[in-house]
């Protein structure tokens, strides 16, 4: 069965509990570049993506990245893409494998 959920807080506090806990919205908001240098070009992979599309303001559309990396690090990336928020920094997307598996 296909892993889904109804909202994007429901899937944030559901994957956390099963150890996603590296939050990596709060690393680029806080430009922590000793986190992200420990990681190569390709070396953190999007395992999964969930798409939330918000039913009555199109602000509240978005897209959240679980992501794997090497030493066992597990977390979890927001980005909007409905055009009204800051995108994902392309350094940050080309730390990414992004295979799509249906």
């Amino acid at each position: 069965m296909k892993e889904s959920y109804a909202t994007l807080s429901t899937a944030i506090q559901s994957l956390q509990q099963k150890g996603y806990t590296t939050d990596f919205n709060f690393v680029l908001k806080n430009d922590d570049q000793n986190l992200m240098q420990q990681w190569k070009n390709g070396e953190l992979e999007v395992t999964k993506i969930f798409r939330f599309e918000g039913m009555s303001n199109p602000g509240d559309d978005a897209i959240l990245y679980v992501i794997e990396g090497k030493n066992n690090v597990r977390g979890l990336l927001i980005d909007n893409y409905s055009g009204t928020e800051d995108q994902v920094p392309v350094a940050l997307l080309r730390k990414l494998k992004i295979t799509y598996d249906e």
